[in-house]
């Protein structure tokens, strides 16, 4: 895909795997909308980025945690003038404890966050990108997408939601211009595990094996609706398939619950 002139929106672009899509498409030519809730860690970001880019940056500081965020964000983009013609729905995050002790409005705001908004925006995009016959959207799932995780259950049933979604949506787009592809991770070297008050499982990936993974999808000649990235993380995925049920939740349980 020919990325030069087009307006990348990039959702949770201020760390970790959205500012790494926003460094590797300013290098390919894109313009950018940087969306997260910090304005001026943003701003530093555009700044840094111009210095080695011929590009537009346009910041964008909002909370994409509430119901309202799809449309707050559309509205943003309409009195910019601005349209997307590539979506990274990156921004989420994920909590780490049993469901008994979680907060139910964090809890609210997770699903908000990784599903409703992810939707919304996804759906207030592809018209124009159908109509143009050029488009791009990456949905950022998980291999906690792979199998229900005791101590991780919303994390990994959002996830789960954005691969089936995803997929769908790939079926339904195939035959056009327009490309989606769910990226799936395992631990990588960003504030995820911070956040969720989690402890990593083995070696934490760099950001930049992401974003690779996905630009070798694309260039592929053989599309696809899903990708993992990581050979092993690819093999214990494909694993929970085979591996009953009952044993997946054990091993998964003496990972993330406590």
């Amino acid at each position: 895909m020919n990325f030069k002139g087009k307006t990348a929106v990039i959702t949770g672009a201020s760390s970790g795997i959205g500012l790494g899509y926003a460094h590797e498409l300013a290098g390919r030519g894109a313009n950018l909308v940087l969306v997260a809730r910090n304005k001026v860690q943003l701003e530093k970001i555009a700044a840094d980025i111009k210095t080695a880019n011929d590009v537009r940056i346009d910041v964008i500081a909002m909370d994409l945690s509430k119901i309202t965020s799809g449309q707050d964000l559309l509205d943003a983009l309409k009195k910019a003038r601005l349209s997307a013609d590539v979506l990274i729905n990156n921004a989420g995050f994920g909590t780490n404890n049993r469901v008994a002790k979680e907060d139910r409005a964090t809890l609210q705001q997770e699903i908000l966050l990784n599903v409703v908004t992810l939707v919304d925006l996804t759906t207030a995009v592809l018209p124009e990108m159908l109509a143009k016959d050029f488009g791009l959207i990456v949905n950022i799932g998980s291999t906690a997408s792979f199998q229900p995780v005791p101590g991780m259950a919303v994390y990994a049933a959002t996830k789960a939601f954005v691969r089936s979604f995803t997929s769908a949506l790939w079926g339904e787009v195939k035959g056009t211009n327009v490309r989606v592809l769910t990226v799936n991770p395992g631990a990588t070297e960003t504030e995820f595990f911070n956040v969720a008050k989690a402890k990593p499982t083995g070696k934490l990936a760099p950001v930049s094996s992401v974003v690779d993974a996905t630009f070798k999808a694309l260039n592929s000649k053989n599309s696809s609706p899903s990708i993992i990235v990581g050979g092993q993380n690819a093999v214990m995925a494909k694993l929970t398939r085979f591996v009953p049920t009952k044993a997946v939740l054990n091993i998964a349980a003496k990972l993330f619950l406590h």
